[in-house]
């Protein structure tokens, strides 16, 4: 008689902090696992306790366990044995939790998207040292980056990333499936810490409502207070002509990002450098999101080799009005900043303009005037941010106001 068996996790001379598990169901004999790993001797003992806490914790009493190891960290091995098990048996009522290691740095509706870094979420190495870079978020990708066979996959490596990897408090993000594969992922994700939700391909304002909707359902139960924030992706003509009603769509829409592989091939045109074919697109994203209040964020850079040539596209972005840039390389995080960032002038102008409004407030003024002329509410907010702005990017220092008066 055949038992279930299940397969996940990479293997291979060249697989760095992953592992490999196959998992046979067995009526009888208890559990025996065939353990090979790189760092046998430091760790075999501690890898062979979680392999048994793991299939205790999913109810699996009797399996034939086959592990290869390339150094992976607990919370990828308790990934790995999961799907396993789960591609073994077809569903689970149990999981592996791993504990978690810290509260995520709280995020905020109008807080710094200038970079977010895009890492797939079956691929456990490139999430270890992503916060060392310090991009403003981290997108942990379940859509386009994850093959149609290891979606299960990603989700558990994506779920355990949430509880225990350090980002070094980027905003933590998820790039979810489009349509009902998508709503699942939000089981997987919203107890978990995900404080932002990227939802792909929107055409239709109902598809926000959606995910929104379902998001808070899944938050109610697990007791989540926090917000669940949404940034839909527009990539297609229709979703363009529908901008604003998706930038509106819902009160934790903060953001709306573009996506201009798939524009570009809705059209049946090439993607260029210069962006021609894109810019009605990326002007209506813009006003649509200024219009409701949110930030406007702009596509990925693709040649990770020419910084120039992102530096660049960094610098176009700002003066059409985009607030962030999309990051497929860490490489890309310190150019995006640096192109973001105001210029001196701009600085110098907000430090009065906010010293201005300060003074009326401290006063009880209602009006803010700078010299002669009258400043008007969004000006100062627009000022607010860039001094926000240059504190991030170190071109203040948290005592700038003392050192405007000296």
């Amino acid at each position: 008689m055949a038992h279930p068996v299940g397969e996940a996790g990479a293997r291979g001379a060249d697989v760095r902090s992953d592992c490999w598990v196959r998992l046979e169901i067995r009526d009888a004999g208890g559990v025996e696992l065939s353990l090979r790993s790189k760092v046998m001797t430091m760790y075999g003992r501690a890898i062979r306790e979680q392999a048994a806490r793991g299939l205790a914790a999913l109810g699996i009493a009797h399996a034939a366990v086959e592990m290869e190891d390339a150094g992976a960290l607990p919370f990828v091995l308790d990934a790995r044995l999961e799907t396993a098990a789960r591609r073994a048996l077809g569903a689970l009522a149990a999981e592996i939790l791993p504990a978690r290691r810290a509260a995520p740095t709280p995020s905020a509706r109008d807080r710094f998207r200038r970079s977010r870094l895009y890492l797939p979420g079956n691929s456990p190495k490139l999430m270890l040292n992503a916060g060392l870079h310090r991009p403003d978020g981290v997108i942990l990708d379940l859509e386009d980056a994850v093959a149609p066979a290891e979606k299960d996959a990603a989700r558990c490596v994506v779920r355990n990333a949430l509880r225990v990897v350090d980002f070094g408090g980027a905003e933590l993000m998820v790039r979810i499936n489009q349509g009902e594969r998508g709503l699942a992922d939000l089981d997987w994700i919203v107890p978990h810490g995900a404080q932002m939700v990227l939802i792909p391909k929107v055409e239709d304002p109902e598809a926000v409502r959606d995910v929104d909707a379902r998001a808070a359902e899944i938050a109610a139960a697990a007791g989540r207070d926090e917000p669940v924030w949404l940034m839909p992706i527009i990539e297609s003509s229709l979703g363009a002509l529908r901008a604003l009603a998706i930038a509106t769509a819902s009160p934790n829409v903060v953001a709306l990002a573009i996506g201009l592989e798939d524009y570009t091939a809705d059209l049946g045109v090439q993607r260029t450098a210069e962006g021609t074919e894109s810019f009605w697109m990326r002007g209506q994203v813009i006003n649509a999101a200024r219009a409701a209040g949110i930030q406007p964020i702009d596509t990925v850079f693709s040649d990770v080799a020419d910084q120039e040539g992102l530096r660049a596209s960094v610098l176009e972005a700002k003066r059409l009005g985009f607030d962030g840039k999309g990051c497929i390389h860490p490489r890309q995080i310190a150019v995006v900043h640096e192109a973001f960032a105001p210029e001196a002038a701009e600085i110098e102008k907000a430090r009065r303009i906010v010293l201005a409004f300060e003074e009326a407030a401290s006063r009880g003024l209602g009006v803010v005037s700078l010299g002669s002329k009258m400043i008007d509410p969004p000006v100062v907010k627009r000022a607010q941010h860039t001094v926000q702005l240059a504190l991030a990017t170190g071109l203040l220092t948290e005592n700038w106001r003392e050192e405007a008066t000296s």
